[in-house]
């Protein structure tokens, strides 16, 4: 079944979905064209307009009604991975450029996003004793680096039930996504580019887009006009549901548990959102179709009986598609074999803040002040396909 995400209806209530404006000057020749308007492309696209670039954003959809939209709208800093694990993965050094990338995105997150970003913090939380574990060894991690981190203890009445231990990680936070990333597109037009809703990039208009340089900014859906790409990065859908708004406040801030295949947050309304429940069945969530699934969709079920002891109403369900790599970074950077093709994509569900992040880390690179933190997703590192490179469709 394919759904309306909640975030998407709220904004249509309010009536805040109309079609994104048209900058005065329209069509043309530009120096780089974006394709993807999530909030990678977005952000992308807003940090060359500031620069001074022409600048044309092409979104197949409306803005944010992919990945960007689709999700339970947890602002986290660090990546697909914990502290720890990035540490053992990339070394110490390489893992804290990683995380201060992402607090700093946070900091610039919260100066955009206005009312859809909350800076409530997120809590991790663990099911038995080798979870736990595993969270002590976060948290010792991340205070050896000189993050801020908690140990919440004595876990909440709502959370000892089911869970052995918990972190704080206090500069976390929660965002209304649709919202935040239209916001992002609104100003990306305010500041002169260009920005073209309902309008597909086919693999043969890359090289007739008129532009010196083009970004594809397209996650799970980036083999579409980069074949080689493929295998690098594949498609992987995440389940939500939403339920009627709640008469009690259990949950104030995003909480994610067994490894991340649990989550959830309760909104200012008290509506919970949760999400989820893939290792229900890793096949058929291996998957780019949008559709929600009735074997997920009743694990979500079963997570909320467990979080309040009761089955609410189901309001809305939805699902989204991420694009998943190897090593769980994403590939940011120039496509290898490609002139004038960059490439932003694979963010292994961890792309609400990294995307800002890796959108101004390409701007930069284009403009000729490449930053050093974009050696961390060098498209380079995974092995490609180059008979693919340049296929056509």
């Amino acid at each position: 079944m394919t759904t309306l995400p909640y975030w998407l209806a709220e904004e249509e209530a309010r009536g805040q979905a109309a079609p994104l404006p048209r900058p005065q000057r329209a069509g043309g020749p530009v120096d780089v064209a974006v394709v993807g308007g999530g909030v990678t492309g977005c952000s992308c696209a807003l940090s060359l307009a500031e620069r001074g670039l022409r600048v044309r954003l092409y979104e197949a959809r409306s803005v944010a009604a992919g990945a960007s939209g689709r999700n339970a709208g947890f602002a986290l800093r660090g990546g697909a991975m914990s502290y720890e694990r990035a540490r053992e993965q990339l070394g110490a050094a390489r893992a804290r450029t990683l995380w201060r990338l992402s607090e700093r995105a946070l900091d610039r997150l919260e100066l955009l996003a206005g009312d859809a970003f909350r800076r409530v913090g997120s809590v991790r939380l663990a099911v038995g004793a080798e979870e736990a574990a595993a969270l002590e060894r976060e948290h010792d991690a991340l205070r050896e680096d000189g993050f801020a981190v908690e140990r919440l203890d004595p876990l909440p009445a709502a959370l000892a039930r089911s869970f052995s231990a918990a972190l704080l990680h206090p500069g976390d936070g929660a965002i209304q996504p649709v919202r935040w990333v239209r916001r992002l597109a609104a100003r990306t037009v305010a500041a002169g580019a260009e920005v073209v809703e309902g309008r597909r990039v086919r693999p043969a208009e890359l090289e007739r887009l008129g532009a010196d340089a083009v970004v594809l900014a397209l996650d799970a859906s980036v083999a579409a006009l980069a074949p080689e790409l493929a295998a690098a990065v594949w498609p992987l859908r995440g389940q939500v549901l939403a339920t009627e708004p709640l008469p009690e406040r259990l949950y104030e801030r995003p909480h994610y548990a067994r490894e991340g295949y649990d989550y959830w947050q309760q909104l200012p309304d008290g509506r919970l959102v949760a999400g989820g429940r893939r290792d229900a069945s890793f096949a058929t969530e291996a998957t780019a179709a949008e559709e929600t699934t009735p074997l997920v969709q009743a694990r979500l079920e079963e997570l909320v009986v467990e979080l309040l002891g009761r089955l609410p109403r189901i309001t809305h369900r939805w699902a989204g598609v991420w694009g998943e790599t190897a090593d769980r970074l994403p590939l940011v950077g120039r496509l290898p074999g490609r002139d004038g093709v960059w490439v932003a994509a694979g963010y292994s569900g961890h792309g609400n803040v990294l995307g800002l992040a890796c959108g101004d880390l390409l701007a930069r690179a284009l403009t000729g002040e490449p930053p050093p933190e974009l050696e961390l997703f060098d498209p380079g590192r995974l092995q490609l396909d180059p008979g693919h490179a340049g296929e056509r469709a």
